[in-house]
């Protein structure tokens, strides 16, 4: 089972990925199919993402999520 992901880095990047990619949520809504409201709350900090919406709005906006192992302390 994948979470959804609460306040984190990522999700501040994917805001600011928004926000920087000059389309309006709902052209976004339209082709990622994630509601515009859910986008909204996404953005006001009131809503995370799961792992999967946040694939899809990253693929959208021309990003991918890359996972690499830790460095030790």
């Amino acid at each position: 089972m994948v979470k959804a992901m609460g306040d984190s880095e990522l999700l501040e990047q994917i805001r600011e990925l928004i926000q920087n990619s000059g389309k309006s949520r709902y052209v976004i809504s339209k082709q990622t199919g994630i509601s515009q409201s859910q986008l909204s709350k996404v953005m006001a900090g009131k809503a995370g993402l799961s792992i999967e919406a946040a694939e899809v709005l990253l693929d959208n906006l021309g990003f991918e999520i890359h996972v690499k192992k830790k460095r030790k302390a």
